[in-house]
């Protein structure tokens, strides 16, 4: 060691030592009088806290750690290495730390000296100790974790929305006023086939909060739909049990939810590949291995050869799936030529199809109404905490601004709320009715404008709102199942514009608007599907 050391000193006195026999300013001289008996050695810095050893989080060795790393000490010294740590893996993290920088710890009054063969070897024992520790707490640890598991308890960490957790056995049990939202979730990417990104904003502007108080994202959407524990499993590691608790999704919309997932996850790795003009990207999966078929292209001589083609071929190559590729060109033209068909020669198909969804409207109406009893169950509690701010602010308890700032948050969410109300009580008056010819001679002409003069993101967007999916059902023989829009009824000439009544546009939005789902209906419009020609090599 150097004739010139230079010393800082760390000492601690805890908060939770009822009984100790040495101050702060007590260590300070003890340390102070050992310095000077080590030849060479001069004190530079000086760190304190008062606080509990338990804890790693203290502004004092912060500042002896940052001072050791900055190379501003050679020599970390302290009166009893407890004052240090009291936590064995923390003592050899921190230890670790000062050898990296190059400081010595030391101990006033034990023999504990990085700077020897022996202090080190100390160390490295403290190291095996700890080691030996961290690994028998996680094996307990896990060990509880499956026990719980087996026996269908929550195992710690956040609620999952919908969800209690009761304190006596540990199980999970249905939170009667969030059970409407998770439904409602599964519901609009399941059925309104909205993005995550979009039902989370409506949950928001609903003033639905998640488990913990929060605004909903796009990525806490995910995490909901792909959670089991909504099937009333829980699962650790390789362990899964069933029946744990009451589900709050049936298996059908839950699976039908992950196929769609893996679907659009598919869509986005192979996005740039598909390119703007392939129409029916994602409507379809290989009849061979079920992976979804991607737009791909073929350079001839003189052309360029537009296809659908299995991903695993894409990818890979035949041996890994041999199916034959479809022209593109001919499956997007046929499938135009039956949906522009449809809304003139199937009327009775759609009256059927307007039938069942009214039967699906009333049976329906249970969910809005338990979603709609909730928001007026927040209502009432919003007013009472207005009424309650107010009341506190009359008795001189609450200033003026604080009164303000908390009233503009809580009438904002009620304005979110009411709007809310309003449109669940509509949707639950709001029984679909069957749509005049008159209004499908409209949809049928406005389809055919979008097909021979639109964009191709126009024709995409067409596409997105009234095709579900498109079945293969044989070598060059494709189905399409169409969704069936909630028509407008035409109106008089001299009827006032209405928002709920919307115009026919060529945009992508106003074909969602105009193409509003009327229920979770698919039809397959022809007997024999359509014929399209497919390319084997």
């Amino acid at each position: 060691m150097s004739k010139d050391v230079r010393v800082g000193i760390y000492v601690r006195r805890s908060t939770d030592d009822e009984h100790q026999p040495y101050s702060i300013e007590a260590q300070y001289a003890r340390l102070a009088s050992y310095i000077d008996s080590q030849p060479g050695w001069r004190l530079v810095k000086r760190f304190h806290d008062d606080a509990s050893g338990a804890t790693t989080n203290r502004p004092g060795l912060s500042q002896a750690m940052a001072a050791a790393r900055a190379g501003l000490i050679d020599v970390l010294l302290v009166y009893r290495v407890d004052r240090f740590s009291r936590h064995l893996r923390d003592m050899v993290t921190l230890l670790d730390e000062l050898d990296q920088a190059g400081v010595v710890f030391r101990s006033a009054t034990e023999p504990f000296d990085t700077s020897t063969p022996m202090g080190r070897m100390l160390v490295q024992m403290l190291g095996m100790f700890a080691q030996f520790e961290r690994d028998t707490i996680i094996d307990r640890v896990i060990a509880g974790m499956e026990r719980k598991a087996t026996t269908g308890k929550w195992m710690g960490g956040p609620r999952p929305i919908g969800y209690l957790i009761d304190p006596g056995t540990h199980h999970l049990v249905p939170h009667q006023v969030e059970v409407p939202i998770v439904r409602s979730i599964f519901g609009m990417y399941v059925y309104d086939r909205l993005g995550s990104k979009t039902i989370a904003q409506r949950l928001n502007e609903r003033g639905h909060t998640t488990s913990t108080g929060g605004r909903w994202s796009g990525y806490q959407v995910l995490r909901t739909l792909t959670n089991r524990v909504y099937l009333g499993e829980i699962t650790f590691r390789a362990i899964t049990t069933t029946g744990c608790h009451p589900a709050l999704i049936d298996a059908e919309p839950f699976e039908q939810a992950q196929q769609l997932l893996a679907t659009r996850s598919d869509a986005h790795r192979h996005r740039a590949a598909n390119g703007s003009d392939y129409q029916l990207t994602g409507l379809m999966r290989c009849p061979n291995c079920q992976q979804t078929l991607i737009g791909t292209r073929a350079h001839g001589k003189t052309k360029v050869y537009r296809y659908y083609t299995c991903y695993s071929r894409s990818r890979y190559d035949t041996s890994r799936c041999n199916a034959p590729r479809i022209n593109a060109d001919a499956l997007e033209a046929a499938v135009f030529d039956a949906l522009s068909g449809f809304y003139r020669d199937q009327r009775q198909l759609i009256a059927e199809a307007i039938d069942r969804a009214q039967a699906q409207h009333l049976a329906g109406r249970r969910e809005q109404r338990a979603e709609l009893t909730t928001v007026e169950a927040e209502l009432a509690r919003l007013d009472r905490a207005i009424d309650r701010y107010l009341t506190a602010f009359e008795n001189g308890t609450l200033e003026e601004e604080l009164l303000a700032e908390r009233l503009t948050g809580l009438r904002d969410k009620g304005k979110r709320l009411r709007t809310r109300r309003d449109e669940l009580t509509e949707q639950i008056a709001d029984l679909p009715a069957q749509p005049e010819p008159a209004a499908l001679n409209e949809v049928a002409d406005h389809i055919a404008d979008v097909i021979t003069s639109g964009t191709d993101r126009q024709r995409k967007s067409l596409i997105e709102a009234l095709i579900a999916k498109i079945k293969i059902t044989g070598p060059g023989r494709f189905v399409p199942v169409l969704r069936i829009p909630r028509i407008p009824q035409p109106r008089p000439a001299d009827a006032p514009t209405s928002n709920t009544n919307p115009q026919v546009k060529d945009t992508k939005e106003g074909v969602r608007a105009m193409t509003h789902l009327v229920g979770r209906v698919g039809l397959e419009p022809t007997t024999n599907g359509l014929k399209v020609r497919c390319s084997a090599n």
